[in-house]
């Protein structure tokens, strides 16, 4: 048997759960690929090039063009520096930047952090309809049991086992890559609030001691 005949004996002997699990798994797909796509590509920022670029554009006197290079993506480390950098009057002290930052980190970083908890949700009701299953699949094997011939039961029995197994096997298949991606999601989130933290600290830096030397 190849593995699609496989496949399909294996989610077909699962009985009517395996299709509410199924379910659960295409949900855990799209929502695992919207926030795969949005928290990577809020991450690809090249830290050391833009920073290059902010402090050629400070050196040279050129505010306008320093924002520009901070406004010229959606990721959160250059809105941060954009609001940093476009502080009306010129003249913020070195903590009223330091708020200005968290306030905007707090604000940028919250969207990567939607529905994250969704696949932890998903995972968590993929295995209990799995166990669900697992149990409808015993009462179906014992009460088939009990009620048929003999020569039928020992079909019977394995038809509810394979029920209940299945199930729970399926339930599991969907459990852990949801897990899995959930943490490691989870890592790239804090990987890019640590980077936008190290931004702004420099960035701030940079923005103090110009000004100081001016």
């Amino acid at each position: 048997m190849n593995v699609v005949g496989w496949a399909a004996s294996f989610f077909k002997d699962g009985g009517p759960f395996m299709f509410l699990i199924l379910g659960v798994g295409v949900l855990a797909v799209a929502i695992g690929i919207e926030r795969s796509v949005v928290i990577l590509s809020a991450g690809r920022v090249r830290v050391e090039k833009l920073l290059s670029r902010v402090v050629g554009a400070l050196r040279s006197g050129h505010l306008d063009k320093a924002v520009a290079a901070c406004r010229g993506g959606n990721a959160p480390l250059m809105r941060v520096g954009a609001v940093i950098l476009d502080q009306p009057g010129g003249n913020s002290t070195e903590q009223s930047l330091l708020n200005s930052a968290d306030a905007a980190a707090s604000v940028h970083l919250a969207p990567l952090t939607r529905r994250l908890s969704y696949l932890v949700m998903l995972a968590n009701v993929a295995t209990l309809l799995g166990l669900l299953g697992t149990i409808f699949g015993l009462i179906y094997a014992f009460s088939a049991v009990n009620a048929a011939d003999p020569s039928q039961r020992s079909a019977l029995l394995a038809q509810g086992i394979a029920q209940a197994l299945n199930t729970t096997a399926f339930g599991l298949i969907i459990a852990v890559p949801c897990l899995a991606l959930h943490g490691y999601l989870v890592s790239q989130v804090e990987s890019i609030s640590d980077q936008v933290e190290e931004f702004s600290s420099r960035l701030i830096a940079l923005v103090v001691r110009k000004r100081d030397l001016v």
